[in-house]
């Protein structure tokens, strides 16, 4: 019976899968975001979501912790249109989460838009002339940052 489990033992060592070490990327990582598609002030109001993507490998230890492409989401906070007397458009938009493995994390920052004003027009013309709609294009990179740890085998 002894060399029954003995045989036992020694056969679940050998089989037995190595565990795999976890990395944790911290809370407050920054991660690089671009929109997937133009976001005008024209064509939105405040609660309107917002599509990005992850614009690097955000790497910890060696470890790719979040892929470049990662979905993130987004999410118009505030806006103001564009006014009488060159005064330009302006929204803001806050990060709200990362698809990472089929799973979502939290993530924070706010990141403000702003239009070209039109001022020097507006005075040499007419109050009449207003600002410029504010614009985020499509790829133009700015941070977030992770709320929450995110953990990777």
């Amino acid at each position: 019976m002894k060399l029954y489990l003995m045989g036992a033992l020694m056969g679940a060592l050998l089989f037995a899968v190595p565990a795999q070490a976890e990395t944790v990327l911290p809370a407050d990582t920054t991660v690089t975001v671009a929109p997937v598609a133009d976001i005008t002030s024209k064509k939105m109001k405040e609660g309107d979501e917002a599509s990005f993507q992850v614009v690097n490998d955000v790497v910890e230890k060696g470890v790719v912790v979040i892929p470049r492409g990662a979905a993130v989401k987004g999410k118009i906070t505030w806006r103001t249109g564009k006014g009488i007397g060159g005064k330009s458009a302006k929204f803001e938009v806050a990060f709200q989460t990362v698809t990472v493995g089929g799973r979502t994390y939290a993530l924070k920052g706010k990141h403000r838009q702003e239009g070209k004003g039109n001022t020097v027009a507006a005075l040499l013309g007419s109050m009449l002339i207003s600002g410029h709609s504010a614009v985020m294009l499509q790829g133009q990179a700015v941070p977030a940052l992770t709320a929450e740890p995110i953990t990777v085998q």
